[in-house]
């Protein structure tokens, strides 16, 4: 079960159109200037760690097939309106995306809040209103499992420095 339900997760977020580069991007984005040096290698390889998770599985899911519903007009009122703006009140979206990020600890708060806001990458496509998609959940799962895996690249720095040294 659970490594189809990774292999699923996996692939719906390739059909709506993320790769788990453009999630490393992001993380190369939030830690760059702590890390010099940092490679798109230890990006992904992080990435790939968050994704593994079947907590980040469940909500890739659920978020996916909400965003699909509303895309398609299949929701009741007013959440389909709701979804559809992407209401910045609704939070919900949120919510899903913060079981994503409390498996890191709370530096990944400090990440999601920072690439929410600054919507660098493939979250300024994601969050662009006139492809007729909705992203209203992906956005922020994609964001958390890139401040998720930075947090993640955080705590194994720390424990590589504390074991050298």
């Amino acid at each position: 079960m659970t490594a189809e339900l990774e292999k699923k997760a996996r692939e719906w977020l390739i059909e709506r159109g993320v790769q788990v580069e453009d999630i490393a991007e992001l993380v190369h984005y939030l830690q760059e200037k702590y890390y010099p040096g940092l490679t798109m290698d230890r990006c992904i390889y992080n990435v790939e760690r968050v994704l593994s998770k079947r907590e980040v599985q469940n909500a890739i899911l659920t978020g996916i097939q909400l965003d699909v519903l509303a895309e398609q007009g299949k929701l009741e009122q007013p959440l389909q309106d709701t979804l559809e703006r992407d209401e910045s009140l609704y939070g919900i979206d949120e919510v899903i995306a913060l079981s994503i990020i409390n498996l890191y600890g709370s530096i990944g708060f400090t990440n999601y809040g920072y690439i929410d806001k600054q919507k660098p990458g493939i979250l300024e496509k994601l969050n662009d209103k006139s492809s007729g998609e909705c992203h209203t959940f992906l956005d922020d799962i994609v964001g958390a499992i890139a401040a998720a895996a930075a947090s993640r690249l955080a705590h194994s720095q720390n424990e590589e420095e504390n074991i050298d040294g």
